[in-house]
């Protein structure tokens, strides 16, 4: 929709470094101590997170991205930078402190929802000596990116002076500047590109109690005056964000779930730092951020969104569906980069594949599609050609032409991408796209099942009984008999 996949702005993210840490378990009683749940742990896992959760979204979309921050002497600090260095992110303006610990931040999470969190962390002024090392670096850094993210956490790093020094050095490089804000003072952002408060914290900031459209845009053109921004807009939770020039402009949202706001705000300055550096308008670029947070609140945790879930999410939320079936028909080509984007933003995400011809589409097509799509991220269907159906099925095959045919499989929700293969068996494309679970019917159990060397896990799944294409065919060749 915005054609940003192939973009690759140079952006630098300034701030708070920090480590979200989960522990996931489950509870069924309460403690005999004290009126607490007592959580058997499942399992634990760290992710990026503050500044470090903008970077994992700024390379999810795409970016060529430099950190710059400090970090404890500590085995937290060392995973953080091993991380980011798998990542390809230039790592080099990362600075070791050992007077503080790396930012910890720890969350209990008991069947989708967070009981507890519990903080490691360090709020003392960053020393001087830190502070002018990291002035040098961004010195040399700053004339070479597109755009400066300021991910403020309130964590000791970026007080006023600071936090002026960066940007008044990229304004002098005439760089975008976007600031994630903390606190009630925001002329410490003072000739800022933009900020990215919410409600709430416009509110508190401007003294002016947000109620409706009206209040939103008299504060929101009290935040530009007072901070001499280029743009002023407030993030509005399920209600979008509200771009403010003379006038009001809210640019919605469709979350069709919310699980976790944990990051959202990360994702939203992420976004629009991407699509303002890749060219578009405030006004695109919103929308584009808007369709970003509303994916990551529908997981759990701090997380990312793709080209492919922000492409996917607004194409079911518009009324033009031809637009998604054109989308979703794809060249095995541009459907492994979508796969090698997934991998690199969440490298436990699921490809599913599973192939047929789906001639005449049916009920049993559609409960077979939704039960694949369940098992992993995203449905690739491998769809047989005209001709191959007709090695295949015969010379009265197929009944509908491969156009119409991969236009009726694009039009289902569960299916994200349908690749047209010309062979007799789809081994060779699965042997391109190597996805995680190859899908087959029940009645191939004890068959050999071309590309199944090629995929991580084969799963069989059942058909509903009496319902296929041939059987279709036979009763609409026996009414007209």
């Amino acid at each position: 929709m915005f054609g940003l996949e192939n973009k690759i702005p140079k952006i630098l993210v300034v701030g708070d470094l920090m480590i979200d840490h989960y522990i996931w378990g489950d509870c069924d009683r309460i403690s005999p101590e004290a009126p607490v749940q007592v959580v058997n742990v499942r399992s634990e896992s760290n992710r990026l997170g503050g500044s470090c959760n903008v970077v994992n979204n700024l390379i999810a979309l795409g970016a060529q991205v430099s950190v710059c921050g400090v970090i404890g002497d500590d085995k937290d600090g060392k995973w953080l930078v091993s991380t980011l260095e798998s990542l390809n992110v230039k790592v080099d303006h990362i600075f070791v402190d050992d007077s503080r610990p790396t930012t910890k931040k720890s969350r209990v999470i008991v069947s989708h929802q967070q009981v507890l969190r519990v903080d490691r962390e360090s709020k003392t002024k960053v020393k001087d000596t830190f502070l002018q090392k990291v002035r040098q670096d961004l010195e040399l850094l700053v004339p070479e990116v597109d755009c400066v993210i300021i991910s403020d956490y309130n964590k000791g790093l970026l007080d006023t002076e600071f936090t002026q020094y960066i940007i008044t050095l990229a304004r002098s490089e005439n760089k975008l500047v976007l600031c994630d804000p903390k606190g009630n003072d925001y002329t410490k952002y003072n000739k800022a590109t933009l900020l990215t408060p919410n409600k709430k914290e416009a509110a508190e900031a401007t003294g002016i109690p947000i109620t409706d459209d009206s209040s939103l845009l008299v504060a929101g053109l009290r935040l530009k005056k007072m901070c001499n921004l280029q743009i002023s807009l407030i993030t509005l939770s399920e209600d979008g964000i509200g771009v403010i020039d003379k006038s009001l402009t809210k640019i919605p949202t469709f979350a069709k779930e919310v699980y976790d706001v944990t990051g959202a705000g990360d994702t939203v300055i992420a976004a629009l730092g991407f699509a303002l550096s890749c060219g578009l308008d405030i006004y695109k670029a919103s929308k584009f951020a808007n369709a970003a947070a509303a994916i990551v609140v529908g997981k759990i945790g701090s997380t990312v969104a793709t080209h492919l879930e922000i492409d996917r999410h607004l194409h079911t939320n518009i009324s033009h569906l031809s637009h998604a079936q054109s989308h979703k028909i794809s060249t095995k080509q541009q459907v492994k980069h979508a796969i090698d984007s997934l991998k690199l933003a969440n490298e436990n995400a699921k490809i599913v594949f599973t192939n047929g011809c789906f001639d005449i589409l049916h009920r049993g097509h559609a409960q077979y599609l939704a039960q694949a799509r369940e098992l992993g991220d995203i449905l690739i269907v491998g769809l047989n050609s005209d001709n191959s159906v007709t090695r295949l099925k015969g010379e009265n095959r197929p009944i509908n032409t491969q156009e119409d045919r991969a236009f009726l499989l694009a039009s289902l929700e569960c299916v994200d991408y349908v690749i047209i293969f010309t062979e007799d068996t789809p081994e060779e494309l699965i042997k391109y796209l190597s996805p995680d679970i190859l899908v087959k019917a029940k009645d191939y159990e004890g068959k050999q099942i071309a590309g199944s060397l090629y995929a991580k896990e084969v799963r069989l799944l059942d058909f509903v009984e009496g319902r296929s294409s041939s059987i279709t065919i036979e009763k609409i060749a026996k009414s007209h008999t």
